[in-house]
């Protein structure tokens, strides 16, 4: 009989061994990873993964996955949406071969239609881009040429010999008289990105020695670079210089700086033909392109209906597949054999879904289920919901719980989000924050659809009942503070009556009565408000921090008396709890005794600090007593806390010297490292674990004794972090508010106002809710896994991954 689903510990596992026929083996696996309750072994871990039996089913469907993220992508830069796949069916679905092959056939003639047309599209775009910048260039190149003949004469004027400069300079052309020679100017024109103008206009000065004469201008629309699907502002561009050899060093210095040339004629007319040429081809091709966009992009939306169909269809053959590679053939290599953990509850629902998929599929021979008992070490799980997944991952991130062990995941939803408030307690940042908290879990059914693209956002969203629960508890730290965003509450009158000393010149408050609930605001405001809070707050985290460290020692009762250690009960948790409350326990005392008892003149009230030092520094002696007997009552305490480090450190090594006496003596085998079989040794597959070692089970015990003995100091010190940050956020929210908001308040004007509550709302939200929020999170996370969880969590188990197709789309 297994024991009822609880997060208290483990859910109880069994190992099983399935025997699924071969012709049923896709669908039996597929209703498996709908059900999501088996981690199979591997039983061919030593076969190199290129060896194994559906090697070549996976490669064939990483193929089709290629083609499929090809289409998508396709898809995507075509800004068509693809909608998104929801199974209607009950049961699993898979795919025969032949509906593989067809899907394979299909895909296989989409990605080389749309290449086709791809290679079309770019073709005709690299086309069009030329052809609109040569008309470009010949349109800009006119206005060159215009400018060019009415400077006829200065570039006549040019030195023949190439070294000379191809303007000239105005003396050498004042002596020159005649006429003049007749040279060759060639020229170069096309286009050039704009950002490269400057460098490419200074390198071919200085390349030519200024044997040149260039013009450009700026196109005024972008054109689309048909290779990166980016728009480019470029110039046309034109340079002339006479020979050879300069225009070729100007055609490769146009290659290297990315430009391209357009062949221009030096004929007016021709240079007008060829205008009219290329707009009337720039028409055909622009209703050409057009067409070839259309087709491209109905073919694609046709195509996207079925993507993501597709696409968990791969998926799913690729995970059932690889869930196949982890069986065995039997002997006559008819049937699958293979083996997992499930857990002991789900039994009956993997029988059932065994059952349908032999009813369904008509099969003559069933798969069979059978338990097998092991001594292995099966893997944790944890039953969780959408409420307690999160509160169960910060419990996962320190350590899974080795198999068995009480999970602190269970008390953490509600000690985690306490101690969070305890130093975040402020009423209206606590409403803020569970507003933020609830607003998410509301729209849960909205935000489910957003997971799993943007990994900040899924770890923000998967904590909404952390924020929720955080935001609710700091809303009662803060009645309990009487703090709403740094201003008191009146919700009760005042039980202290206010009088007037002349000799000191203050008002003094007297106490009548207990005020309702929380702290009496008349403590807000007066003089000695820091030094009450800081009392208070101190001697409450004390308080608490015991509280929790002696919560958590105790749970070890539960895992001593599961593994079936009566032993460590009092040989590990008796010594523990009674040092732990010898000493500390004692100061929590101290601390509830002197609340409990009125001192007229604080002067003369006992310091509980000094108290605790003097009790072991010297035993005995009181410097200023609490109650009669307190000296007798702290020697016997502090005796008691010096027998429990001997016994913490030597009673268990020699109970279990004995006990491997007596074993030896009575003829047996050597009894396990520790005379148990402790839940964290290593133990091999059969169960064994190693030979009694006196020196290993000592040293192990006298680290476990030191280390308690000086955590029981630092731990409970660590509590106070709890007073520090509640401290410091009231203070933070007490200078945000006085020197932001309340000056503009005070000065009564409409916009100082307004401008000071964003500011001061800004500040808010981002300081003392943000960065002050996170720091209180981060602290309560260390409490729990330092100074609790260390006390009975061995966290050395490993995490129950079942196969499971919801797992695997999320992976993806």
């Amino acid at each position: 009989m297994s024991a009822p689903s609880s997060l208290f510990r483990s859910e109880q596992m069994s190992l099983v061994q399935l025997y699924v026929p071969l012709e049923i083996a896709p669908q039996t696996i597929a209703e498996l990873g709908e059900l999501g309750e088996i981690q199979f072994n591997d039983l061919n871990a030593k076969t190199n993964a290129f060896q194994r039996t559906f090697v070549n089913e996976i490669k064939r469907l990483n193929e089709i996955e290629r083609r499929l993220r090809f289409l998508t992508t396709q898809t995507e830069k075509s800004e068509i949406e693809i909608p998104t796949y929801e199974p209607t069916a009950s049961y699993a679905q898979t795919r025969s071969q032949a509906d593989i092959d067809q899907l394979d056939t299909t895909l296989l003639e989409l990605e080389a239609r749309i290449t086709q047309m791809n290679t079309s599209k770019d073709s005709l775009t690299k086309r069009f881009l030329e052809l609109t910048e040569l008309r470009h260039v010949l349109r800009e190149t006119a206005n060159f040429f215009q400018q060019a003949e009415s400077r006829a004469e200065e570039i006549a004027g040019i030195a023949t010999h190439e070294n000379d400069s191809l303007l000239g300079n105005q003396e050498r052309r004042s002596m020159e008289t005649g006429a003049m020679p007749t040279i060759n100017i060639g020229f170069v024109a096309g286009v050039i990105p704009r950002p490269k103008m400057a460098i490419f206009e200074r390198i071919l000065f200085r390349s030519l020695r200024g044997n040149l004469y260039m013009n450009h201008a700026e196109i005024a629309e972008p054109i689309v670079d048909p290779a990166s699907d980016e728009s480019v502002y470029k110039n046309v561009f034109i340079v002339f210089a006479h020979g050879k050899e300069l225009i070729n060093k100007i055609r490769k210095i146009c290659e290297s700086m990315g430009a391209t040339i357009y062949p221009v004629d030096e004929q007016g007319d021709k240079r007008r033909e060829n205008a009219l040429e290329v707009m009337s081809r720039i028409e055909d091709l622009r209703h050409v392109l057009d067409n070839t966009k259309a087709a491209r992009h109905a073919e694609l939306r046709r195509v996207s209906v079925n993507l993501d169909k597709w696409a968990n269809m791969v998926k799913k053959e690729k995970a059932i597949h690889h869930t196949m590679n982890l069986l065995n053939y039997d002997l006559n290599r008819k049937a699958l054999i293979g083996e997992g953990w499930c857990p002991t509850n789900s039994v009956s629902a993997v029988q059932y879904a065994l059952r349908a998929v032999t009813e369904r599929t008509g099969s003559t021979i069933a798969p069979l289920l059978n338990e097998l008992p092991t001594r292995k070490e099966p893997p944790t799980y944890h039953r969780t919901n959408k409420f307690t997944s999160a509160f169960q991952e910060i419990v996962d991130a320190y350590g899974i719980a080795t198999y068995g062990e009480v999970n602190p995941g269970l008390f953490t939803t509600i000690t985690f989000p306490f101690l969070f408030a305890v130093m975040f307690g402020d009423f209206g940042h606590g409403i803020l924050v569970t507003v933020c908290g609830l607003f998410l879990v509301l729209n849960e059914k909205k935000f489910n659809k957003t997971v799993g693209k943007d990994d900040m956002w899924d770890m923000f969203y998967g904590g909404r009942y952390i924020i929720l629960l955080m935001g609710i508890f700091s809303m009662y730290t803060g009645l309990v503070y009487n703090d709403i965003f740094s201003m008191s509450m009146t919700l009760f009158e005042s039980r202290y009556d206010f009088k007037y000393h002349n000799a000191t010149g203050r008002w003094v408050g007297e106490k009548t009565s207990t005020y309702g609930f929380g702290i009496d605001p008349a403590w807000h405001g007066a003089e000695n408000n820091l030094i009450f809070t800081n009392s208070y707050k101190m001697k409450m985290s004390i308080l608490m921090g015991m509280v929790h460290m002696s919560f958590g020692v105790c749970l070890q009762i539960y895992n001593h008396l599961h593994f079936k250690r009566p032993i460590n009960i009092w040989a590990e948790f008796v010594p523990q709890i009674l040092y732990l409350w010898s000493i500390f326990g004692y100061l929590c005392f101290l601390i509830v005794f002197k609340w409990f008892n009125h001192y007229p003149d604080p002067s003369k009230a006992p310091g509980l600090l000094n108290t605790l030092i003097y009790m072991v520094l010297s035993p005995g002696s009181i410097q200023m007593q609490l109650y009669p007997g307190q000296g007798g009552v702290q020697v016997f305490l502090l005796l008691v806390a010096f027998i429990a480090i001997p016994w913490m450190l030597l009673a268990k090594p020699y109970i279990l010297y004995q006990e491997h006496l007596k074993t030896v003596g009575a003829g047996y085998a050597p009894t396990n490292t520790q005379g148990e079989q402790e839940h964290n040794e290593e133990v091999d597959e059969h169960g064994h674990g190693h030979e009694f070692d006196f020196s290993e089970i000592f040293i192990h015990q006298m680290i476990h004794t030191i280390e308690f003995t000086l955590n029981g100091v630092s731990n409970t010190a660590s509590y106070l972090r709890l007073w520090a940050l509640s401290l410091a956020h009231a203070q933070l929210s007490e200078v945000c508010w006085t020197m932001v908001m309340k000056p503009c308040l005070n000065s009564g004007n409409a916009f100082s106002i307004v401008f000071g509550f964003y500011i001061w709302f800004q500040m808010t939200v981002g300081i003392l809710i943000g960065m002050e929020g996170l720091s209180a999170f981060l602290h309560a996370l260390r409490l729990h896994w330092v100074e609790f969880q260390n006390k009975f969590y061995g966290g050395q188990g490993r995490k129950f991954i079942p196969f499971s197709f919801k797992n695997t789309q999320s992976e993806e």
